[in-house]
């Protein structure tokens, strides 16, 4: 970092734990040349890839919605604290969009457990649903523009979840639209399947150390 290398009072160039990430504290036996962060990536899309499948079931109607308990496992552990995990790991890389996708779905997760589990029946309204998913959907939708920056697979990923919000959203709205609901986890399935892609993508590549999975790079136009 560029402060690591101004003077601080009395002309004494501050310590470097003072602004990064204090030293290695086997000071440098175990670092390796060239090491660079493994990507969080792949955790990421795989969390949430995991937790939208199982859940897009019960919404597909293919699975009961008695099952619901599954869900909420997996969106407190795997698609919540793993997946917002995750996203403060690609803060760490520099990667601003990453760190965004993953840190909110993070919490959309563990939010969505709270909204089920911990807040009172009588509290959640099928309007109040349908507000919260508008609300996720508006970010998602907007998180696609910028994905258009990233990879077909990725990009394919939030255009997909944009789609799987809306008809959640309008599902709930009003006096319930099961059929559009189901709608909605069939098109979560979609969604789900194309993360798990992009995750198998991420993880096969860098494994192998070459392209085997493409993933389709969007570049400048």
């Amino acid at each position: 970092m560029e402060a690591a290398r101004v003077p601080g009072p009395g002309g004494v160039a501050p310590r470097e734990a003072d602004v990064a990430p204090a030293p290695d504290p086997t000071g440098g036996r175990g670092a390796l040349v060239g090491w660079t962060p493994a990507d969080p990536g792949p955790l990421g899309l795989a969390g949430f890839a995991g937790t939208t499948f199982v859940l897009s079931l019960m919404n597909a109607n293919l699975v009961s919605p008695k099952g619901i308990g599954a869900v909420l496992a997996l969106a407190i552990a795997y698609g919540g604290v793993a997946q917002l995990l995750a996203g403060m790991w690609e803060f760490r890389t520099g990667n601003t969009f990453g760190a965004v996708a993953f840190s909110s779905f993070g919490a959309f997760w563990i939010s969505f457990f709270f909204l089920i589990k911990v807040v009172p029946a009588d509290l959640v309204t099928p309007h109040g649903v349908s507000a919260y998913l508008w609300m996720w959907a508006i970010f998602t939708t907007y998180m696609f523009f910028a994905s258009l920056r990233t990879t077909v697979a990725v990009a394919l990923v939030f255009l997909l979840l944009s789609i799987t919000f809306i008809l959640l959203a309008i599902g709930d709205m009003g006096t319930l639209h099961p059929s559009i609901t189901h709608a909605g986890g069939y098109v979560g399935l979609a969604t789900a399947i194309v993360a798990w892609y992009a995750s198998f993508a991420a993880v096969i590549n860098s494994t192998f150390g070459r392209i085997l999975v493409p993933v389709v790079p969007l570049r400048r136009v």
